[in-house]
């Protein structure tokens, strides 16, 4: 019995294809029927080629699909695929004529559920930005130097270890207070609010991180929060998207720095945060300002200080210096104070004689006036008169033998600020080669040439040694 094609009817034969024309066929019906395509699967057997190509297959319970990703799509990438990833994929189905093999070429992937997370993601921005809760007016600068920082994230995560390591670097001097809690999962947005609920205790009254507690803490109170935890995929870091935590953020009585995943990463948490940063470990540094920045900036005060005070001190100096020299030589004002009260003494006399005659001048000639006829009354005021003459010249040197009493107390007195009374007594003025007074033995040094000043005249001297006191 012959089986061959020949003898068949030609009429209901197939049609003989060519293997490279029937894959391409097939080709061209898929892509009319499919393209574009899009795939929900679990990545498996993933590998990049050097060329940038990425190949794997995507699966589920009942089947399997090859893909392929080029160099272009694979660099638009926002994460790594990994064995067992729940993605989804967009592209297009083709026949990979070489081998004709089934394959989806892949333009694009993203994680499972990863478009609804977004959507939503996006409402509730909305929603609080149109509350007025990201906007910078409510925002609040950091402080130049905080009294104690407050870290809220997961015991095992990475992110804390950079961030203590940053502040043991920066600021060692600044206390840090932990409020563990977790980062990730559905209960992640309940226990960071009640960690930052715990951290608000303390920076309001300083008292310990449990509620309960009624003995006060020594330590400081928190001015800053740091909100930290490492990168991940949009539902690693889905619960810095709660609305609970944006409100508990909101209401912190202290600024709040978040630095939640990588540098690419945006959450919720960070629009209302006080402060983004870009990675946990920018978070810590932007809260710590260097101690060595703050060591320079009071060395910097000190220099500034010392050269005020210095400055002063040398004022000071010349001005006491001036007033020494003042009092250290006092006989010209002496001799100058001596010489006025001559001559105030002496036009006191001239003064009081010149008086005199023009009394007695005047009194003789009302007596001459008197004596011309007067009657007996009159003549008896004539004697009166005469008697008061008589007793005026008295009364006069009385007032001179007063005023020359005071002149004399007036000598005695400037004769006793001399100083040459005092060398007159054995004692001696030293001054040292720029005529400054020296009153101590600690002012002078071993060679030092210095002018002794004594009742009759200058020795120069010099100091062989000296002892003090």
């Amino acid at each position: 019995m012959n089986t061959g094609f020949a003898d068949r009817n030609p009429a209901t034969a197939p049609r003989v294809w060519q293997v490279g024309a029937l894959t391409r066929a097939v080709a061209h019906a898929l892509e009319a029927r499919f393209n574009p395509v899009a795939v929900r699967g679990e990545v498996s057997g993933f590998t990049r080629a050097a060329s940038g190509h990425c190949y794997f297959s995507l699966k589920d319970e009942a089947g399997q699909l090859r893909c392929a990703m080029f160099r272009r799509a694979a660099g638009l990438l926002d994460f790594a695929p990994r064995e067992g990833d729940q993605v989804e994929v967009r592209g297009r189905l083709a026949v990979y004529e070489a081998r004709g093999d089934l394959q989806l070429v892949v333009e694009s992937m993203a994680r499972a559920g990863q478009g609804a997370l977004f959507e939503q993601f996006l409402r509730l921005k909305a929603q609080l930005e149109a509350e007025g809760m990201f906007d910078a007016a409510r925002k609040r600068p950091l402080p130049a130097l905080p009294r104690g920082i407050g870290i809220v994230t997961s015991p095992g995560a990475a992110a804390l270890h950079d961030v203590l390591t940053a502040l043991a670097r920066r600021v060692p001097h600044i206390p840090v207070r932990l409020a563990l809690a977790a980062v990730q999962g559905a209960s992640a947005p309940g226990e960071l609010c009640d960690a930052l609920s715990k951290l608000y205790f303390l920076a309001k009254d300083g008292r310990g991180l449990e509620a309960d507690s009624t003995e006060k803490s020594d330590a400081p109170p928190i001015d800053v929060i740091l909100l930290v935890r490492g990168g991940g995929s949009i539902e690693d870091l889905w619960a810095f998207n709660d609305e609970r935590l944006a409100r508990a953020i909101a209401a912190s009585p202290v600024p709040v720095i978040a630095g939640v995943g990588h540098e690419t990463d945006f959450t919720i948490a960070d629009f209302v945060a006080d402060l983004r940063a870009p990675t946990p470990t920018a978070a810590a540094e932007l809260a710590s300002p260097p101690r060595a920045q703050w060591l320079a900036a009071l060395d910097a005060a000190q220099d500034r200080l010392r050269r005020a005070a210095g400055r002063r001190l040398d004022a000071e100096a010349q001005r006491l210096d001036w007033l020494a020299g003042r009092l250290g030589r006092p006989s010209a004002a002496v001799a100058a104070e001596r010489l006025r009260l001559a001559r105030r003494a002496q036009r006191l006399h001239h003064a009081s004689v010149w008086r005199l005659q023009q009394e007695r001048t005047r009194l003789d000639r009302l007596a001459e006036r008197l004596t011309r006829g007067l009657p007996p009354p009159v003549a008896a005021a004539r004697a009166g008169l005469e008697r008061l003459a008589e007793r005026l010249p008295a009364a006069l040197r009385g007032r001179l033998d007063a005023a020359h009493q005071r002149l004399e107390r007036a000598e005695w007195r400037l004769a006793a600020l001399d100083p040459r009374q005092v060398l007159e007594r054995g004692y001696a003025w030293l001054e040292d080669e720029q005529g400054r007074p020296v009153t101590r033995a600690a002012d002078t040094r071993p060679g030092q040439a210095l002018a002794a000043t004594l009742a009759d005249g200058r020795v120069d001297l010099a100091v062989i040694g000296r002892r003090t006191r």
